[in-house]
């Protein structure tokens, strides 16, 4: 049986994991661009501008544990997930291209990294995006408990 102890040790492990993958996706992103020198296009920026600020107001909620972590960081994944899956659709041709935002710069239907014939930067953004807003969702149902 959940106390409410254990509930929130599990609700603070779920943040912290949310962290984690912020975390990592903000390296990732700089990796891409500052060491392989890929250039980002308007939507990575947009995918970069909701990640970026999860990487600080998570552990904002995590010392101490604050269950209202998730209404502040919820937004941002869920506006994440939203962009990369609009990047994704741009990206397969699903969505035409008169009405794509990048008009200067990377175009983003390029598709700078393929790996596996199906793994590229939009996907890893949207899973990473999905990934933390699903772990959000949980710890909202288990600290409200």
């Amino acid at each position: 049986m959940n106390t409410p102890a254990h509930a929130q040790d599990s609700s603070w492990t779920l943040v912290f994991a949310c962290w984690l993958i912020a975390s990592v996706s903000t390296l990732g992103s700089l990796f891409f661009s500052e060491v392989m020198g890929f250039q980002p296009c308007v939507l990575c920026w947009y995918q970069r501008i909701a990640m970026y600020p999860l990487v600080i107001l998570l552990p904002i909620g995590l010392f101490p544990f604050d269950r209202n972590i998730v209404r502040y960081a919820l937004p941002f994944s869920v506006i994440g997930v939203l962009i990369a899956l609009f990047h994704l659709l741009l990206v397969a041709g699903f969505i035409p291209e008169s009405i794509k935002p990048c008009v200067q710069g990377v175009p983003c239907s390029e598709v700078q990294i393929e790996w596996f014939g199906f793994v590229t930067i939009p996907l890893l953004s949207g899973l990473s995006f999905l990934a933390i807003t699903a772990l959000l969702i949980l710890t909202h149902r288990r600290s409200s408990k």
